[in-house]
């Protein structure tokens, strides 16, 4: 399982946003928001939703309800087209999950990659060096 954050920079009639963006790489206090179970190439490659925590309106956002992410799954869905790829599709019948759903999968990768790391389950294909 792949955990990547995203900061949720949602626009409120095309002329405000969050406030604050961060930079590729930047390693940040988030506060999760959902969750989308995406399948890419197969495989479940979960992305996590969130508002930094240093965002202006980070206060008065805890979770997102459904509808809300509709862009943010579609570009999922179709950015690998123009590579030639196919469209990647999503479990959970095609919805989001809940901020409650979300935090469940950051602890459970979590748990994961510590087994990983303390090398107390197999790592199979994956390379711990």
């Amino acid at each position: 399982m792949i955990i990547e954050i995203f900061t949720l920079i949602l626009e409120v009639d095309g002329c405000c946003d969050w406030g604050w963006r961060g930079k590729i790489g930047q390693i940040m206090k988030v506060k999760p928001l959902a969750a989308l179970a995406m399948i890419d190439e197969g495989e479940l490659d979960w992305k996590i939703v969130a508002i930094s925590v240093d965002a202006l309106w980070a206060s008065l956002v805890n979770d997102i309800d459904d509808g809300t992410l509709t862009a943010i799954r579609d570009w999922f869905r179709d950015y690998k087209i123009p590579d030639g790829k196919p469209a990647n599709r999503f479990g959970l019948d095609n919805r989001q999950a809940n901020k409650a759903y979300a935090l469940k999968v950051i602890a459970e990768t979590n748990e994961s990659w510590a087994k990983l790391v303390k090398r107390s389950i197999p790592a199979g294909e994956l390379s711990l060096a």
